[in-house]
């Protein structure tokens, strides 16, 4: 270096134009070398160079590429691969901060203090240099240089809302893969670089973004060395990395090396957390906003002057201590591990026995681990290798070739791929060591070309993974506003440039459920603009549409066909339900508004024609006082309501208000005032609808299947679903409401008092067995009693016996008398049990005569003494109410007349024995034993009228005439 030599230290933060400012003064000068931190980086400045300059004198070389012209004037390299002693006019080294790194920082300190150009020297750096270079180059000049825009934290982001233009930033390649992922479902792909990447792929991925392909890139803190890139914003998806041997914290410094990259010349730029990064502290961003950290105090040092005389002076040599205080020494490195390793083993030792073939095994331990299977493995390669040079002088070509093969195949998945291009960047390093192949030419491009195919492969694979290329060409012409072309097949499938994007649901459009974040957007964006006619055109088919195309669902739905079109909702009055259309905002008010009526058009022609009676009732004029306002209440009720809750109302009733109720239908029951039109299986279904809306309910409970007489009751149901359902809860089931009513008629005609049994009418009725009869009325107030007794069999022949002349018994011909009652089967068709007419259970033997069994001449037999009589079951009901004061519906429930005394049928005087079915007086007790009595049937007394039957007004125009 002469002594005009100028040196210059250019130190800021980033996005200052360091890099160019030293590419323009090295093209200045006759000859010039820059020495980059990545390859990535040396490849960017490389083909910037070339583009000045032209290939012919533009040389590349790093540790597993060399382009070297044979006019080479400049020289673009990595810091480790720089060629020591050329003599150029101009030298740079940029990044110099690295002199502090653990693992590299030795190599730039030993060309900050020993690599000089003839004419100027250029540090590139941080402004936490100055320090440093002051004291141990002391006769540098510093330029300071400003950023040239503004650099902002933002704080924390979701990925699903980050802008477009960012870089995400990951610390493993597990978590950059996981990142792209996520990116490619929401927001349709990223860009992946990453330090391990060949130039070629990194390149291709770059490419891809600057593009505009793709608006994020998930990259490694390798983006933090100089890329420039169009990034607005910077995220950080963790504050901490594994620096080779922990897991540590980033400095603020290093931070700000990443985020810097965010904002290129005068554009500004923003950096923030994502994922789960914790906040900045307000120091940090601080920091990293105003460009100032804690200055560098000391450097990474490893002895460059090496003795190669034996093993033992080389590695004496590299562990040698550093003197000045600014300097540190590194720690042990991969290449000084596995000079160790190999100086440990015979036969390797044995080799190096002078000063070549020490020289020699330390430059073969320079070949870095690429690889990074194990350490013992890497040591293996080595000493390979070793033998081969230090036998032979070449390493031999089939096994090269060999090993070169075994690599070449450009199949596999992402990290099969890596792991590939990790292999043959060791051979390519090695194929750039000079005399060490016969042919080095031949291999240099042998593995370049095998490097090229795997950086293809590798690129497709990580496009086809992270990328959806319908997605990415959606959002890049929607953002250049370009036509898309969109499609609707007449089963309203809708394809976008010939991918399905989704269907027409009625007026609704329904996305392709692949699709996600910016791809549902983008396709969402063009399938609504080609959608626009077809809405128009179908809602004028759906105005027109029948009534018979349109239906609603239990749940409140409103269906055209298949599609769902609209819903109910909650109206002024039970039984002016409104609608609400399903219909997307981009269809336009027009569609909205004519879809609305035609659907309330529908839903007011379905209440009027289901629920006729109700809104007959409801326009009755004539009704008047108490009529007028009982028929309010039936209509709030959808035409049933519990008598026992208008008990009051009934009774204050006149016999004419009821007359003109009855007029519409209106049946007073005995447990229930109902219009028996409306427990058709369609005016239930809607009332249930109606009713649900009017309570505001979530969930709507649905009507039980048509034609069962029970059902199981309700559970945990909003109190008052049976009565809209047509049924009466009684115990573990309920019962139709009508069928009740028929019930009611039979037990009034029954004792409640003393006790009555079960019919087999009161079974038909219910279709139950008794078992299940028993509870149905332990549900209505009933109590049943069970018991036990002997059965009796009948005797088929007994009325020929008698015909004959013969003298039947007694017991056998009343039996014979009784009609037998014909089999009862329950709503589901199967046979009742038990279910004896009460008639016949009367009529059983006494306990002191014999029991009756068919003879097989068709007479009786006495049955045999040892024999077990065959036993029957029987339920005894009585009225378990209150026996106090009864309102009217509340006495005829009991099976009582209006007017009679407690404990008496209708039409029974006081005193009178109950009678069974034929006629005849029942015998008291429910067992057969003793004798039976009778008591002579007392004069007929006046029956009375019920005020509720119809014939009460009759009745009472007799009396006044």
């Amino acid at each position: 270096m002469s002594a005009e030599a100028r040196i210059v230290a250019v130190l800021g933060p980033t996005n200052t134009g360091k890099t160019h400012y030293a590419i323009e003064r090295m093209l200045g000068y006759r000859t010039g070398m820059i020495g980059l931190p990545l390859r990535l980086l040396a490849r960017e400045v490389y083909d910037k160079v070339v583009a000045a300059r032209g290939p012919g004198v533009v040389a590349l070389v790093t540790g597993e590429e060399r382009i070297v012209p044979p006019r080479a004037q400049y020289w673009v390299c990595t810091v480790e691969a720089m060629p020591q002693g050329m003599g150029a006019d101009f030298i740079a080294i940029d990044e110099v901060q690295l002199c502090a790194d653990p693992e590299r920082g030795h190599v730039f300190t030993d060309r900050l203090l020993n690599m000089r150009g003839l004419l100027e020297t250029v540090f590139l750096g941080a402004d936490t240099m100055r320090g440093p270079i002051r004291a141990l180059v002391p006769e540098a000049q510093f330029v300071g240089r400003e950023r040239m825009s503004q650099l902002v934290y933002t704080g924390a982001k979701k990925i699903s809302r980050m802008q477009a233009r960012s870089a995400i930033v990951g610390f493993s390649v597990d978590n950059v893969y996981a990142i792209a992922e996520l990116i490619r479902r929401q927001r349709g792909g990223a860009a992946v670089v990453m330090g391990a990447l060949s130039p070629r792929t990194r390149n291709a991925q770059v490419e891809m973004y600057q593009a505009g392909e793709v608006d994020f890139l998930v990259a490694t803190d390798a983006i933090g060395m100089g890329l420039n890139l169009d990034i607005d914003h910077v995220a950080f998806s963790a504050l901490s990395k594994f620096d080779g041997r922990r897991m540590r914290p980033l400095a603020p410094n290093e931070l700000a090396q990443i985020a810097g990259r965010a904002g290129r010349g005068m554009s500004s730029g923003t950096f923030g957390v994502t994922g789960e990064a914790a906040t900045l502290s307000d120091e940090v961003v601080q920091a990293i906003e105003g460009h100032s950290f804690t200055p560098v105090r000391k450097l990474q040092w490893r002895n460059s002057a090496l003795q190669f005389g034996t093993l033992e002076a080389l590695i004496g040599s590299l562990e040698e201590k550093p003197a000045s205080e600014w300097f540190v020494k590194a720690r042990e490195a991969e290449d000084l591990q596995a000079l160790k390793t190999l100086a440990a083993q015979a036969e390797a030792r044995a080799r190096a026995s002078d000063g070549a073939s020490v020289r020699l095994l330390w430059d073969v331990c320079r070949i870095p681990d690429f690889r990074g299977i194990s350490h013992a493995e890497h040591a293996f390669l080595l000493e390979q290798v070793f033998g081969f040079l230090h036998e032979r002088g070449t390493i031999p070509a089939d096994w090269f070739a060999r090993a070169v093969k075994r690599i070449d195949r450009p199949e596999g998945d992402i990290d099969t791929l890596a792991k590939r291009l990790a292999f043959i960047r060791t051979w390519t390093y090695v194929a750039q060591r000079r005399g060490w192949l016969d042919d080095e030419e031949h291999w240099r491009g042998e593995t370049r070309a095998v490097e090229d195919r795997l950086s293809d492969a590798l690129h497709g694979r990580l496009t086809q993974r992270f990328v959806d290329r319908r997605t990415s060409t959606l959002l890049r012409r929607l953002k250049q506003k370009e036509a898309i072309l969109a499609e609707v097949n007449d089963k309203g499938e809708v394809t976008v440039e010939g991918h399905a994007a989704g269907r027409l649901d009625g007026f609704r459009f329904v996305a392709d459920k692949t699709s996600g974040g910016q791809e549902a957007k983008a396709l969402m964006q063009a399938s609504l603009q080609a959608l626009a006619p077809h809405f128009a055109l179908r809602a004028d088919r759906f105005y027109n549409a029948p009534d018979t195309e349109l239906d609603f669902t239990e749940q409140g739905g409103l269906m055209w066909g298949e599609y769902a079109v609209g819903k109910l909702v909650a109206g002024p009055e039970p039984l002016k339900p409104q609608v609400e259309a399903f219909v997307d905002e981009e269809a336009g008010e027009e569609v909205v508004q004519k879809v609305t009526r035609r659907l309330q058009h529908f839903i007011d022609r379905k209440v009027a024609t289901l629920f006729e009676p109700l809104t007959a009732l409801n326009r009755d004029e004539t009704l008047q006082g108490l009529a007028r306002g009982f028929a309010f209440r039936l209509v709030e009720n959808f035409g049933i309501i519990r008598r026992d809750e208008v008990a009051e109302d009934v009774k204050a009733m006149d016999q004419d208000a009821r007359g003109a109720l009855r007029k519409h239908g209106v049946r007073f029951g005995q447990f229930t005032i109902f219009l028996p039109l409306l427990l058709k299986p369609a005016p239930t279904r809607l009332r249930l609808v109606l009713w649900s809306l009017a309570k505001g309910l979530n969930e709507f409970p649905e009507a039980p299947p048509p034609g069962l007489v029970t059902v199981p009751a309700p559970k945990d149901a909003e109190p008052g679903v049976d009565a809209m359902c047509g049924y009466r809860s009684a115990g573990e089931r309920a019962i139709r409401i009508d069928m009740l009513e028929r019930l009611a008629d039979l037990l009034r005609a029954q004792d409640s008092r003393k006790g009555f049994e079960a019919n087999p009418d009161m079974l038909s009725i219910t279709g139950m067995t008794l078992e299940q009869f028993s509870t149905l009325m332990q549900g209505l107030g009933y109590r049943a009693e069970k018991g036990e007794r002997e059965k009796v069999k009948q005797v088929a022949d007994a009325p020929a016996a008698v015909a004959a002349g013969e003298e039947a018994p007694k017991d056998a011909a009343e039996a014979a008398d009784a009609e037998v009652a014909p089999a009862v089967e329950t709503a589901n068709d199967a046979p009742q049990e038990n279910a004896k007419p009460v008639a016949e259970q009367a009529k059983e033997t006494p306990g002191d005569a014999p029991e009756v069994v068919e003879g097989a001449a068709g007479g009786a037999e006495p049955a045999q003494a040892d024999e077990a009589p065959e036993m029957e079951v029987f339920y005894t009901f009585t009225w378990g109410g209150n026996r106090g004061r009864r309102t009217e519906g509340e006495g005829r429930a009991r099976g009582q007349t209006p007017g009679a005394k407690p404990g008496h049928k209708s039409g029974q005087k006081s005193g009178q024995k109950p009678r069974g079915q034929n006629g005849k007086p029942r015998r008291e007790g429910s067992k057969p034993q003793g004798a039976r009595r009778f008591e002579a049937k007392p004069e007929k007394k006046k029956k009375e009228i019920d005020p509720d039957s119809p014939f009460a007004a009759l009745a009472a125009l007799k009396t006044k005439s």
